[in-house]
């Protein structure tokens, strides 16, 4: 089988193409990513590309030269630099997409793999104690992320509909820990004190970065297709985080927190902004029934272990 995948040089794009070029020698692998890939990446199976998926036309001449059987779409961007405008964002991730979507019809590539995230549900009051792969999509005005994943599923839907010929693997991750990450949510987990906002629970569901590379190697073996959140069983509250961390937990009036984020956020004191309230307040948790019972993965990890295992990779002292 020949793969391309995008976002080869990223967080889990490497580490799948590390498992896939040791677990299938006999697999041509297509590693495309803005950067160049390090040496090491480069097995006598992969083949590195630099490939800008905002850019149209280089999608489609890499599907037509390179005629991918199967394609794995993880190229995005979740946290964006300083100055990046919302319009380049959505180039990337909602057109970029869109050209490897219509690059795979045109050339008959037979599955597509594409991580969306929970973020696609969006951060609402009335979202449901658990979500379900069912449950609407309405992403969020306010974070361009979870708009475009939004945009992004709706896309691929009307494609489900209207070339059924390829098979869609879609999954949505909730919050991805592993030993080396290091974003916005696992920035909160280091300060002196975990800042929560009062009356909201704020509880998380986290996934193992190696739970998320068994689950694409497993549907690249098995063609798979179907939509799946990506979660470890249960969820922690801000205040279960705290207690984990042996940190103070110190709930906010909402009213409060947003005031001080919006003094803040301008003076560069913080890097989170009056928007993230709602990121904070109606985090979606995603349920993994279908993950286990369907598509037959049980996570190696509860989201309580994982996040266990993330302190103690960083050498974090823990309850």
């Amino acid at each position: 089988m020949k793969v391309l995948i995008t976002g080869a040089a990223g967080f889990i794009g490497s580490q799948l193409m590390e498992a896939l070029a040791v677990q299938h020698p006999e697999w041509t692998l297509i590693a495309s990513d803005i950067r160049p890939l390090s040496a090491q990446a480069l097995r006598s199976n992969v083949e590195g590309i630099l490939l800008d998926i905002s850019q149209h036309a280089a999608v489609m001449a890499a599907v037509a030269r390179h005629k991918p059987d199967a394609i794995v779409h993880l190229a995005s961007v979740v946290t964006p630099p300083p100055g990046m405008s919302e319009a380049l964002l959505h180039q990337i991730d909602v057109e970029g997409t869109r050209s490897i979507l219509q690059a795979a019809v045109e050339h008959g590539v037979q599955q597509l793999i594409v991580t969306s995230s929970g973020a696609a549900y969006g951060y609402y009051p009335e979202n449901a104690e658990w979500i379900d792969e069912q449950d609407p999509l309405r992403g969020h005005d306010q974070f361009a992320y979870a708009k475009h994943k939004r945009e992004v599923e709706e896309m691929l839907a009307a494609a489900r509909v209207k070339h059924p010929e390829l098979r869609q693997l879609i999954l949505r991750p909730g919050t991805i820990l592993g030993k080396h990450v290091n974003n916005q949510i696992t920035d909160m987990f280091k300060k002196k004190a975990v800042m929560g906002i009062s009356g909201s629970d704020s509880r998380f569901v986290f996934i193992w970065d190696q739970d998320v590379v068994s689950i694409i190697t497993k549907g690249l073996e098995k063609g798979c297709s179907g939509i799946f959140n990506l979660a470890g069983d249960g969820a922690l509250s801000l205040r279960e985080i705290a207690g984990v961390l042996q940190k103070p937990y110190r709930p906010l009036p909402a009213g409060l927190l947003q005031f001080a984020l919006r003094v803040l956020k301008p003076l560069g004191l913080t890097q989170y902004g009056p928007e993230q309230l709602d990121f904070l307040r109606y985090r979606p948790v995603l349920a993994n029934r279908r993950l286990k019972e369907e598509f037959g993965y049980i996570p190696r990890y509860t989201s309580r272990e994982a996040f266990i295992a993330f302190l103690d990779a960083q050498g974090v002292k823990h309850a």
